[in-house]
């Protein structure tokens, strides 16, 4: 099997995971809404649902219409955090049991998460998808798709965490277990 193929397949596989995971997310919306937990509106959600599958499709079109080459030195360690990224979002999923979900929802009232990956960050989700998205291009020199979806989910997060952050602040118990964690990056 060439790179190529190889790393189409890889792109295949990333979009497949995110296909189940929205389907897990509608049960747990589902779920939640049962419990009085319903979605808030969040005009930025069509961007970010849109900005993750282009980079995906992008990576692997940038890939084959341009040609570009495989090289060992980066793709080895941006696939290995292309799985590590994926390794930490399925930890996310199941720590969070039915809190996770790809929607903001006010949840709080049913529980606060703080065990799994929570000991340490407050969002660990959106650093594996941060993570995933930069590697997963670079994989095999996708490195126009990888520059500009950087950029573009770095001011997608910083409206989609703003969101989410004054929905989670807003509840006493999230602000007692949560107030001095860092957002994405735990210190010493």
């Amino acid at each position: 099997m060439s790179s190529t193929a190889f790393f189409v397949g890889l792109c295949l596989a990333v979009g497949a995971c995110r296909l189940v995971e929205m389907t897990i997310s509608r049960r747990h919306q589902r779920a939640l809404a049962a419990r009085g937990a319903a979605p808030l509106p969040e005009p930025i959600f069509g961007a970010m649902v849109a900005l993750h599958s282009a980079v995906i499709a992008g990576a692997a079109i940038e890939v084959v219409a341009l040609h570009r080459p495989y090289v060992a030195a980066v793709g080895v360690p941006a696939l290995a955090l292309v799985v590590l990224a994926n390794l930490l979002r399925f930890w996310v999923i199941a720590t969070l049991g039915v809190h996770w979900n790809v929607r903001v929802v006010r949840s709080m009232p049913l529980g606060v998460v703080t065990t799994g990956p929570y000991r340490f960050v407050r969002h660990p989700n959106y650093v594996a998808v941060f993570i995933e998205l930069l590697a997963l291009p670079l994989v095999h020199g996708a490195y126009l798709t990888a520059t500009a979806g950087t950029l573009l989910h770095l001011l997608i997060l910083r409206r989609r965490v703003s969101l989410e952050e004054s929905v989670l602040m807003a509840d006493e118990g999230y602000r007692r277990a949560f107030a001095n964690k860092p957002r994405f990056v735990p210190w010493p």
